[in-house]
């Protein structure tokens, strides 16, 4: 079997052997998105995987939309369209119940973007960091299940700096 390099400047297709056979990359929108087949069924990505993924199309829609001034539905909607072109199952403004006990106690939550059902991302378009944001995230986790969350400011002017994992 014989994969796809690309190169990234021209996007011209260049074929080189591979020594795994079940190994293959395509070509999606500004990144290379690698998986593995194992007899027909496609491996699950793990959270460190997705949140690879995550962090470089955010990167990227900070780049192109540039740094603070837009509202945050603007940062998620875009956020949302780059990891859909990646290939991620996205799911945006899911509903989180509150349970106590196994009853539903209050009206459900609303976390801004799910990804691959197992990584939660709350999107901030704010200059300055409140200490409330992580502690958010990390309630989501808890009432989901899951391991991981990602905080991403896209109010600051490198998005490194709004960028954090949090971990349940």
């Amino acid at each position: 079997m014989r994969s796809v390099e690309f190169d990234r400047r021209s996007r011209e297709a260049y074929q080189w052997p591979l020594e795994d056979a079940n190994r293959y990359c395509r070509w999606m929108g500004g990144g290379v998105v690698l998986t593995q087949r194992h007899r027909g069924s496609e491996r699950k990505m793990d959270e460190n995987e997705i949140s690879k993924i995550v962090l470089d199309a955010a990167i990227t829609v900070h780049r192109i939309l540039g740094g603070p001034g837009l509202l945050e539905s603007v940062y998620q909607n875009a956020l949302v369209h780059e990891l859909k072109g990646r290939g991620l199952k996205v799911q945006k403004e899911v509903l989180v119940p509150v349970k106590y006990k196994g009853v539903v106690v209050g009206d459900p939550l609303r976390l801004d973007i799910l990804v691959e059902d197992c990584v939660i991302i709350e999107c901030k378009a704010t200059e300055k960091d409140n200490p409330i944001y992580p502690v958010q995230v990390l309630t989501y986790l808890r009432l989901m299940n899951l391991k991981l969350g990602l905080l991403i400011n896209f109010g600051k002017e490198t998005l490194v700096a709004g960028y954090k994992r949090v971990v349940n």
